[in-house]
């Protein structure tokens, strides 16, 4: 078969190709060890990392990862632990510099998720006040799992809180869909005004009659762990699935809010249990999802904005709490392109974490050990430095010729694939071209793939034949 024309220009759809990346060594730095189940990491705009412990403990790590002995909060005579419950969250007031206060979310009496302000002590910048407790928010637990637990201020300065479905399996009560219910959404409220919290009038239930006032965004199973990309403001959400899929949903900044991520109508883009529920345009389906099988349950991590230099600036990091592999996501000429970043087994990943450098870490539930995923920065290959390429179409013959213009320290693989994901060809090669016959594809639309010293661009190839030839 001859292929007479080729077209490659910037796709604009929304396939995820998936990238393997075969090395792991150095890629995860050991920070801190000796943690007790950690969940939550986080910072409050200095050097030093805050750690909530499941039992109720919050442990400071000092810059070079050594932990305080004496805990900068303990509140397990307040915890219901075991299980997915206990201490799940923290988040630090903007202006704790000034005011001092953080928020907490945990699982209390009554087996309920408490919303608690604290204050740090006057005398003492690494010990908080157990006796400042403010309860904003007390929301009853049907069942002992999916809590969600997380918590963050966005960049609006508003609180957002995390909340799961309730528990048990397959929703049972349909809270997710509930707009009455808390259970199953994104909450969002201003801790700044009101009396213990105000709802903003930019919610999208505002002043609503049949919804609750809180919610931010709703369907959600149990969403374990999500986070505010520092530069641009999107929102990442991590949901655990219920027996297929575990999924990553999406929000862009400046979204009004209202999303319906789907559970329990949907699990990932399945339908799960769609008696009842709205036509599909009603629903916000995932950017990703991932089949269960080796994995279980996914944990949500942090868009990286440290080193600029980095080959993972921009990357979306997140893992599963059973196989321990790490992928990042990020678009790439309108493609959501997954990473595999390695698989670092024995630790049960349970929570990312943002320093205030923008750093990411990673901490393992059942190791008590603490990460600094690497920027992996090598100035001597540029592998930051984006490199061009063209492709050309040789006269007279099948052939397809990628180049560039670097000819030193360079490593290229050129990837071709269908629309459906699946890898077609691959090629590598050290020189500055590289020549291969398309001519075992029929004629359709391809994901052209190059990926030169760690710097990945997509394009979409268009391939045409002469049926008369």
């Amino acid at each position: 078969m001859k292929f007479t024309h080729l077209l490659v220009f910037l796709s604009a759809s929304f396939l995820v190709i998936n990238v393997a990346n075969c090395q792991t060594a150095n890629k995860l730095i050991p920070f801190a060890s000796g943690l007790i189940s950690p969940v939550s990491i986080t910072n409050a705009g200095d050097k030093r990392l805050f750690v909530a412990e499941q039992r109720g403990y919050i442990r400071i790590l000092s810059s070079t990862g050594t932990i305080n002995s004496q805990p900068f909060l303990n509140i397990t005579n307040r915890v219901v632990y075991g299980a997915e419950r206990g201490l799940l969250g923290i988040a630090f007031h903007p202006k704790y510099s000034s005011n001092g206060f953080f928020y907490v979310n945990y699982i209390g009496k009554g087996d309920s998720t408490h919303i608690s302000r604290f204050t740090v002590s006057t005398g003492d910048p690494n010990v908080a006040d157990p006796q400042s407790e403010l309860k904003l928010m007390t929301i009853f637990q049907p069942y002992q799992n999916h809590n969600g637990g997380d918590l963050k201020f966005g960049p609006d300065g508003y609180l957002y809180i995390g909340m799961g479905d309730g528990g048990s399996g397959g929703d049972p009560g349909n809270r997710a869909q509930n707009p009455k219910e808390l259970l199953g959404k994104m909450l969002r409220i201003d801790v700044d005004h009101g009396n213990p919290y105000s709802i903003p009038s930019s919610n999208p239930f505002y002043n609503s009659n049949t919804a609750r006032g809180e919610i931010w965004s709703l369907g959600l199973r149990n969403p374990w762990r999500f986070s505010f990309d520092r530069l641009t403001g999107d929102l990442w959400i991590a949901d655990v699935g219920q027996s297929t899929t575990e999924e990553i949903d999406f929000q862009p900044a400046g979204s009004k809010g209202g999303e319906n991520y789907g559970w329990r109508c949907y699990e990932g883009n399945k339908a799960y249990n769609s008696g009842g529920c709205g036509p599909l345009s009603s629903f916000t389906f995932p950017v990703f999802s991932y089949a269960q099988g080796q994995e279980c349950s996914v944990t949500g991590g942090f868009v990286y904005r440290g080193s600029t230099k980095s080959p993972f600036y921009g990357h979306y990091f997140f893992t599963d709490y059973c196989s321990d592999r790490i992928w990042t996501l990020h678009k790439v000429a309108g493609n959501w392109v997954k990473e595999d970043f390695g698989q670092f087994s024995g630790n049960n990943f349970s929570t990312f974490g943002e320093g205030a450098d923008g750093q990411i870490y990673v901490a393992g539930l059942s190791s008590g050990k603490l990460f600094r995923v690497s920027d992996q920065v090598t100035e001597s290959r540029l592998i930051n430095k984006p490199i061009d390429f063209k492709v050309i179409q040789i006269p007279f013959s099948d052939l397809i010729r990628i180049e560039t213009e670097q000819i030193i320290d360079l490593d290229m693989q050129i990837s071709v694939y269908d629309l459906k994901g699946i890898k077609r060809f691959q090629g590598n090669t050290t020189e500055s071209s590289y020549e291969f016959n398309p001519g075992f594809l029929t004629s359709g639309i391809y994901l052209l793939s190059v990926r030169i010293n760690r710097n990945n661009q997509v394009r979409k190839l268009v391939l045409g034949n002469n049926t008369s030839r």
